[in-house]
């Protein structure tokens, strides 16, 4: 017999929790979204244990697997407007639903007679699952620049690129570092004319843009199947479905199409392997958990939730606003924010959004840093600080403002991080080879970032953000890889 002490087992796992980010109270402005009903949190966790032996690769001898699964792929079809030719699975997660919208992309171009390697368009705003998508399955990336100034593409400079070589075009509802709402209708009515797939990245707002309306309260553009342009649509479950990581719903138009995501073999003496997915044997957890979400709160459920981030992201948005020094990039939709320095203003007023989330982190509030980008016509995004804005966030408006607005009081006026004298911390001649295991960790380390095991980044990351832009590309990768490989290796 078996012995064990679980109470032991459990406790070091609280312990280890108790290090983490805090999940649910509205404090992590990304990675997780929480609803704020504590009921939901409890549905899933239950209907998670019923399923926890169940093994998600044959629906066959787990028939309650295909059940949960067609009831909601059949509920994210109505929400996205799908009709009776529109098929889809649940995914373990966007990533996933990515690759599987451009790997199925692909074969349907090569069989349409394309012939050698396939291009990916798509703006430079993307998802980097594309990115991923595009190298796993060998497409050409094509990124288009966006205007600066709001973070959204010009469908014309999209649409001029279009050739007999593009397998898929893809824009998304919104994209995640501004929220912008891609021109869905402008494009998707190119890509009919052209005869080119294409996919609405709709991971972020799949769930909730569905209830969104523009803050004058006129309905949104359409973005999704009402469009007869638009092929595929992805939809995470695990953001605003409010279900457990990880889970999210690929949409296609058309059963053959569809089919050819699927991988089948009868090839070898085991069993016929059939998938839809990426893996193979998989938990049926976050599937469970979120087929009881979606049975629980419906359309109706949803739809109140999306109020209550509506609201809030309206509050911030006039928050942001009346913090001298910062400004919103662009005209978001849906709830996502943005915050960039307000450059209209004299440096000695101005706040820059990396010193500002350091500081508001300080304060026991996670936002999250993103770096600036060049893009390839030579202008330049700007450096930001991006908020999602969830059902809970309504309940600490109060404690958030004294946040931000004191972390940006304690900011106000301090230049931001010169890349160059993050460069001068650097070893000569970091850029010239190729970087091994042992070089990378000791760069790192150098500058003060946790290569030894513990993942433990600088309380103020501005720098960090900074070496990440001024570095070239692939240095930053190699060493930012060698940081995550170093977390989880044995010690």
């Amino acid at each position: 017999m078996v012995s064990f002490d679980s109470r032991a087992v459990l406790a070091r796992l609280a312990a280890l929790r108790a290090a983490d980010a805090p999940t649910h109270g509205g404090r992590v402005l990304s990675y997780v979204y929480d609803s704020g009903v504590a009921e939901i949190d409890e549905l899933a966790a239950s209907a998670m244990r019923l399923v926890q032996p169940v093994n998600g690769l044959d629906p066959t001898t787990f028939t309650s697997v295909g059940v949960m699964e067609r009831e909601v792929v059949g509920f994210a079809r109505e929400l996205l407007h799908g009709g009776d030719d529109v098929v889809g699975s649940v995914t373990s997660g966007g990533t996933e639903s990515c690759l599987l919208a451009v790997k199925t992309a692909r074969d349907a171009w090569r069989a349409a007679g394309g012939e050698g390697r396939a291009r990916l368009l798509a703006p430079v705003t993307v998802h980097a699952a594309f990115q991923k998508a595009a190298e796993y399955f060998d497409l050409a990336l094509d990124l288009v620049p966006v205007d600066p100034a709001t973070g959204r593409i010009d469908p014309r400079r999209l649409l001029e690129r279009l050739a007999p070589d593009v397998a898929l075009v893809v824009v998304s509802a919104p994209s995640y570092p501004y929220g912008a709402l891609d021109p869905v209708e402008i494009v998707a009515e190119g890509c009919a004319e052209a005869g080119v797939a294409l996919h609405v990245d709709g991971c972020i707002g799949g769930w909730i843009l569905p209830f969104w309306r523009e803050a004058d309260g006129s309905a949104l553009p359409l973005w999704d199947f009402r469009l007869p342009g638009v092929t595929s649509v992805s939809a995470d479950l695990h953001k605003f479905g409010y279900a457990p990581k990880g889970a999210s719903v690929l949409l296609q138009r058309g059963r053959d199409r569809q089919r050819l995501q699927y991988f089948a073999t009868t090839g070898w003496p085991g069993y016929p392997v059939v998938n839809p997915t990426l893996l193979g044997s998989k938990s049926a957890a976050a599937l469970a958990a979120s087929w009881a979400i979606v049975q629980a709160l419906g359309a109706r459920g949803l739809a109140e939730l999306a109020d209550s981030c509506r609201r809030s992201t309206a509050a911030l948005t006039d928050l942001v606003a009346d913090i001298e020094g910062l400004r919103v990039l662009g005209t978001p939709t849906g709830p996502l924010l943005a915050v960039t320095t307000d450059e209209s203003l004299p440096p000695e007023r101005r706040v820059d959004p990396h010193h500002w989330a350091d500081r508001a982190r300080a304060r026991g509030w996670h936002l999250q840093l993103q770096p600036g980008l060049t893009q390839a016509d030579g202008t330049r995004l700007p450096h930001t600080t991006h908020l999602t804005i969830t059902p809970v966030t309504g309940s600490r408006l109060d404690e958030l403002e004294a946040a931000l607005r004191g972390a940006a009081d304690e900011a106000r006026g301090i230049p931001p991080v010169d890349p160059a004298a993050v460069l001068d911390t650097l070893p000569d001649g970091l850029a010239e080879s190729p970087l091994d295991s042992d070089a990378a960790v000791a760069v790192l380390q150098a500058v003060g970032i946790g290569g030894s095991g513990d993942g433990a980044l600088p309380d103020d990351q501005a720098p960090l953000l900074a070496m990440i832009e001024a570095l070239p590309r692939s240095l930053t990768e190699r060493l930012l890889v060698e940081l995550l490989a170093r977390l989880v290796e044995p010690v």
